[in-house]
């Protein structure tokens, strides 16, 4: 007879494999480097651009599992999906952002020790720390959006807006349905995905760190 994986075990192993699907040579360009042109290039690099990132979909894992535990998390990633349209506006403004790699890389290993801690940071501190990172990873996502024509511009924000909700709201509503244990007390698996976000932050930190010296 076929052995049963316990749900637990099932979650945590999708929550690692998405992380590491992506790689440091995929991660910053849905369109093959190319400023879309399209109301539909737009949209397509909007989608994709965070999942095919390496630092930006490990953001994502990290604000689903610490959204998680807090009874009203659902609406947790909203400070980042916001703060993170925001910093697309900042970089299309022109706003210089130094290290903006190292940063994005820095705030996923945060978000990642957010999410492998036994206790948890207050309500308030945990939106701070989403809109900190959201505006961070916005301007870093803004870069490949640079020179492109009001159109594929609305359909790139829109479809950001659109995955990383997805994705974030998705883990956490995951997370919280399968976790079974106290918001407040995580289980081992959900921590153990937690120190993969911070484990992949600090990869890509060391990478961006590297490449700026």
């Amino acid at each position: 007879m076929t052995p049963t994986i316990p749900t637990k075990t099932r979650l945590l192993a999708l929550t690692l494999a998405g992380v590491v699907a992506a790689t440091p040579a995929l991660a910053h360009h849905a369109m093959d480097g190319q400023t879309p042109n399209t109301l539909l290039q737009g949209l397509l690099s909007g989608l994709g651009h965070p999942v095919i990132g390496l630092d930006h979909l490990a953001a994502l894992v990290g604000v689903g599992l610490v959204s998680a535990r807090f009874a009203r998390g659902l609406t947790l990633p909203v400070f980042w999906v916001a703060a993170m349209a925001a910093g697309v506006g900042l970089h299309l403004a022109s706003l210089d952002l130094p290290y903006a790699e190292a940063l994005v890389a820095l705030s996923v290993v945060v978000i990642g020790i957010a999410a492998t801690m036994r206790t948890t940071l207050p309500y308030a501190a945990i939106a701070a720390l989403f809109a900190v990172g959201g505006a961070v990873h916005g301007y870093a996502l803004g870069e490949s959006i640079i020179g492109a024509e009001s159109t594929p511009l609305t359909a790139y924000l829109i479809g950001l807006v659109a995955v990383q909700t997805a994705l974030s709201t998705g883990v956490a509503f995951a997370a919280q349905r399968f976790g079974k244990a106290p918001l407040q007390a995580p289980s081992l698996q959900l921590r153990l995905a937690g120190l993969a976000v911070t484990v992949m932050g600090a990869a890509t930190l060391v990478l961006a760190l590297q490449a700026s010296a």
